[in-house]
């Protein structure tokens, strides 16, 4: 199995690798695994406190939702779609594997390129609105100018991308200690009337706009799931699932019903139609220049963030190609994939000119609908179906005992998928029958887990797990064998 073996190919270490990081899409053997448990819950805490979220608790009150039926929607989607992304994170530790390589388990070595096409949408998709929110955030607030934003905003993030695993948890770690304190004093002033409320505007509680928030917070979260592998692969193997699981939930959750709610404070209260123009104009009502000092930690969070989004766009990219030509994961082909990543979204953000709100919304819309099928595929597989046992040379073959094509994945994917059509309300683009006889509510998000999660709890009946076993010892000893020729 030289395949393998060539994934074997990085240096040994026992720490954090401060130089450009070896390993891609290969394997993380054991005497290459660090970092703690606990530093999850930091790590994707900053994911997503910043701005961004801020912005996500804008669509209930522009709906004409008030502020606690907004909040109370937002939590009950971050909870919810949370426990899916968190729940991927046990797979790190395991398989010492980046995410969507593990799904080739399901999919098969090239079926996993359809669901990696929802995941390559989803990382540019994110650096996409970061890019516009910022962009226009800056341009509004200072007179700097969009394109030179965007164009520093993607250089930063790619050489923190490239620099890799080890560099983004070290800078995740620092912003997460520097911007914590800012968003305590913002939010406590607004508890104590710091900053004064205003009169809310028209308020008029709707399903449709409960529903829309509560799918908006939910789909957050679930669109982190093809991520949370590749930043949890280098931990030890046999450190607590639980914990693992726990602190991820609690980090992702936490930050995100905080800046959620705090964004609909803004906009109920504040009359707020932009994250980053309201968090400077509350902020600055504290103390001068506190709201300027908030807004330019935030965009450090943000393009950190853009970093993640990159990093793990890369390791989509590379998957695919691995997919169709082998391809060896060395240092300047991850370069190559975090560039072209780059391109692609700079291109697109220099020509969007559609309302970033809007643009926030449908992505989110469209992310969900991708993302849905496959984490329930994936998480099935995991934890009902294989229980965590693979055969991890298998992934780095088309013969292997996954084979070339997985039909129970693809076709799971595709069921699920289709299931939830009639289900999607996107605003001005498509409307599903249902979605319209639910008063234009948007539940896809459940027919797509269900559906999706019990056609391929049938369709596995037919798997041969006497085969995988046997691959599976094979796959220790070739494991076995490539550490030692290390």
């Amino acid at each position: 199995m030289e395949t393998l073996a060539d994934t074997e190919a990085g240096g040994v270490r026992n720490g954090p690798q401060l130089g450009i990081e070896s390993r891609s899409i290969d394997y993380v053997p054991q005497h290459e695994r660090h970092g703690k448990v606990l530093n999850q819950g930091p790590f994707w805490f900053l994911g997503n406190f910043q701005f961004f979220t801020i912005a996500i608790g804008f669509i209930g009150p522009g709906m004409g939702l008030g502020f606690g039926a907004t909040a109370l929607a937002s939590t009950l989607g971050i909870l919810f779609g949370t426990l899916f992304m968190a729940f991927h994170a046990s797979q790190g530790p395991d398989l010492g594997l980046p995410q969507m390589i593990q799904s080739r388990a399901q999919f098969g070595y090239r079926g996993v390129i359809l669901p990696l096409l929802g995941t390559l949408f989803t990382f540019a998709g994110f650096n996409v609105v970061d890019t516009v929110l910022i962009s226009q955030g800056l341009n509004h607030l200072f007179g700097w100018g969009i394109a030179a934003i965007s164009i520093t905003l993607g250089l930063v993030a790619a050489v923190i991308a490239i620099y890799g695993h080890d560099w983004l948890h070290i800078i995740f770690r620092i912003l997460f200690w520097i911007s914590l304190p800012l968003y305590i004093i913002l939010t406590f002033a607004i508890f104590n009337g710091t900053i004064k409320a205003q009169p809310p505007g028209h308020i008029a509680f709707t399903w449709v706009a409960f529903a829309a928030q509560f799918a908006a917070g939910a789909s957050y979260n679930i669109t982190y799931a093809p991520y949370v592998s590749d930043y949890t692969r280098y931990l030890p193997r046999g450190k607590s699932r639980s914990g693992l699981v726990w602190s991820v939930y609690l980090g992702a959750s936490l930050a995100a019903i905080w800046l959620i709610a705090l964004g609909a404070w803004l906009a109920t209260y504040f009359g707020a139609s932009d994250g980053m123009v309201s968090t400077n104009g509350a902020g600055n009502l504290i103390f001068p220049h506190f709201g300027t000092l908030t807004v330019l930690v935030s965009v450090a969070a943000l393009t950190a963030t853009m970093g993640l989004n990159a990093y793990s766009g890369m390791l989509t990219i590379l998957t695919g190609v691995d997919s169709l030509v082998k391809i060896k994961p060395t240092k300047s082909v991850r370069i190559v994939g975090i560039a072209v990543l780059a391109l692609i979204w700079l291109g697109i953000s220099l020509s969007l000119t559609a309302n970033a709100i809007n643009t926030l919304y449908d992505s989110l819309s469209i992310m969900l609908y991708l993302l849905v099928p496959w984490t329930a595929v994936n998480l099935t597989d995991y934890f009902f179906v294989r229980k965590g046992r693979y055969a991890i040379a298998d992934f780095f073959t088309p013969t292997g005992i996954y084979g070339a094509w997985g039909g129970r994945g693809i076709a799971a994917y595709i069921i699920g998928f289709i299931a939830s059509v009639p289900f999607f309300n996107l605003a001005g683009m498509y409307e599903g029958p249902i979605a319209h006889a639910l008063g234009d509510v948007d539940i896809s998000w459940a027919p797509g887990l269900l559906v999706a999660a019990g056609a391929y709890i049938l369709l596995s009946r037919s798997i041969n797990f006497t085969r995988e076993r046997e691959a599976m010892n094979i796959s220790a000893h070739v494991l076995e064998a490539a550490h030692l020729s290390d």
